[in-house]
């Protein structure tokens, strides 16, 4: 009898459970669902059409759009700083994380300690330091001045979590590598990221939505229209069309898209990613 109370409360417990989530995501995911709505309308239409699905499907407002308001450059520009950020942040983190983790040099805990100090600076508190060094250093309004900026701001979580891997990598493996004559750089190419591929990906996912979403670092930097990222190039677009609504949807639905579509293709890989210093291979 008390067992089958136990699997009832356990059902009754799961099924509430499951319920609930099912509703936080129908919740979350219902804006994104009235933003496509809204995009396939027109804008006479979009406030009589009261239905779910609309009775009238425009696909035109996606090619006005991309065309006419200019989209595909702004999207363009995000495309390149996407790439070329989240590619710098794999690339100097892992050197610098397998750097603390593995080689002794003097003030090493100093520096990581530094590098973990910077998590705690919101972004906007180091806008006036960023912006006078790139000041000085000619690259405001210039697309590598906005990436380096870009991959400085991604740089602290990305050690630490790279650091933490490879602290769990066993160090048979870098011996073994060593007795094959890797030098410290062939272990790191040929061992320590093969292995580190899983917390690669929570970095490229994380990164590559803080890139494609950024947008208060990209209005003080760029003031040039073709240097605008999507979200920047988004407020310019809606100022000019903030009265035809179906088209402003339709521009916020392919900003949407692609970063959507990332999400969904590594999210198994984010779990897995961020519990990789506990578990190495």
């Amino acid at each position: 009898m008390r067992v089958n109370r136990y699997i009832f409360w356990r059902m009754t417990q799961s099924t509430f459970i499951h319920l609930f989530l099912a509703g936080v995501t129908l919740v979350c995911l219902f804006p994104l669902f009235w933003m496509i709505r809204c995009s396939l309308m027109s804008n006479e239409t979009i406030f009589v059409d009261t239905g779910l699905v609309p009775h009238h499907i425009n696909f035109g407002n996606f090619a006005i759009a991309w065309t006419k308001g200019h989209l595909a450059g702004f999207f363009f520009n995000s495309v390149i700083y996407t790439v070329c950020v989240v590619g710098g942040i794999v690339l100097i983190s892992s050197l610098a994380a397998f750097a603390f983790s593995r080689l002794e040099f003097p003030g090493k805990n100093v520096l990581f300690y530094l590098f973990v100090a910077a998590m705690m600076i919101p972004l906007p508190g180091s806008f006036v330091a960023l912006f006078v060094l790139m000041a000085k250093l000619h690259l405001v309004n210039t697309r590598i001045g906005y990436i380096l900026c870009m991959i400085n701001v991604g740089l602290s979580m990305s050690i630490l979590l790279l650091k933490t891997f490879f602290d769990k990598m066993p160090h048979d493996l870098e011996d073994a590598a060593r007795i094959d004559g890797c030098s410290k750089l062939g272990i790191w190419w040929n061992v320590a990221l093969p292995l580190a591929r899983p917390a690669i990906a929570v970095i490229v996912i994380f990164n590559s939505l803080t890139v494609w979403n950024e947008y208060i670092l990209a209005t003080l930097l760029l003031g040039d229209t073709s240097l605008m990222p999507l979200q920047r190039g988004l407020m310019v677009f809606q100022g000019a069309n903030s009265v035809d609504y179906p088209v402003l949807m339709a521009g916020l639905t392919m900003a949407a898209v692609p970063i959507v579509m990332v999400y969904l293709a590594m999210q198994k890989h984010i779990i897995k990613g961020l519990s990789s210093g506990a578990v190495v291979g």
